[in-house]
């Protein structure tokens, strides 16, 4: 397949297809409680896509460097000290990427306190939160996936497709839910669903109409690759030319019998 198609397949699956929200349902949290306003929504969108990107580009890093089976780096530092062999870190995947979000969460804390102090009082404490946004954790895992154990494992730009496009979906995922919200302050809701009730109806209701792209990425992949009737036609050998004799002679014995 095609590199770029691979890529664009890629991005689109992480932002539309296999939204990280409305499909796998991680990230709940903040798109549940940050999703009042949409300008609210937005700032946190965007700080969650630069999270996402962050973390994975290290996680990316130590993942292939160092925590996966025969990695280099590690391989060769365990080697330098008296070991034979290969090395395999793979039990420290979780706790690595862990202390990776943290710490990329306190750099946007940190950047959004300085740069944008309304936007961080209005965050409130699911700024913090991001730290625990299981969509980051899931991204982290999914790049973990496409480099533990792979024949082909991904790349820096497979991980960073994957990152900022699963954060671009978050954000889509959150402004709709923002603007659909902020039309439900104008309507008669019925008292038992106001608050709560009528948000994880919206966000079912929102998670149905995302499933509807959930054959895009292999039509789109079908198409990029050959038909099945292409490679059955390539495969099969070219009949051989003295059959047909062979057939004439077996029928006419057959006749003089």
């Amino acid at each position: 397949m095609d590199y770029l198609a691979e890529i664009l397949i890629l991005a689109f699956g992480a932002a539309i297809a296999n939204n990280f929200v409305l499909v796998y349902f991680v990230g709940i949290c903040p798109f549940i409680g940050v999703s009042r306003r949409v300008d609210m929504a937005f700032g946190m969108g965007m700080a969650v896509t630069f999270v996402i990107s962050v973390a994975a580009a290290l996680s990316w890093f130590f993942t292939f460097f160092f925590l996966r089976p025969d990695a280099p780096w590690a391989t060769a530092i365990y080697n330098a000290f008296g070991g034979e062999g290969g090395s395999d870190l793979s039990i420290l995947y979780y706790i690595v990427y862990i202390f990776v979000i943290a710490a990329s969460v306190q750099l946007v804390e940190m950047y959004v306190r300085k740069v944008f102090p309304p936007l961080y009082k209005s965050f409130g404490v699911f700024l913090p939160l991001i730290t625990t946004n299981c969509a980051i954790l899931f991204a982290c895992l999914e790049i973990m996936k496409g480099i533990h154990g792979a024949a082909d494992p991904w790349g820096i730009d497979k991980a960073l497709t994957l990152a900022i496009f699963g954060g671009v979906g978050f954000t889509i995922a959150i402004v709709i839910m923002a603007g659909i919200r902020e039309e439900l302050d104008l309507c008669d809701v019925p008292k038992a669903l106001k608050g709560a009730g009528i948000t994880l109806l919206v966000a079912g209701i929102l998670a149905m109409a995302f499933m509807g792209f959930a054959g895009v990425t292999k039509s789109l992949k079908s198409m990029t690759e050959d038909t099945p009737a292409a490679a059955e036609t390539k495969e099969k050998p070219n009949p051989s030319p003295a059959a047909p004799a062979a057939v004439v002679a077996l029928m006419s014995k057959e006749c003089d019998a």
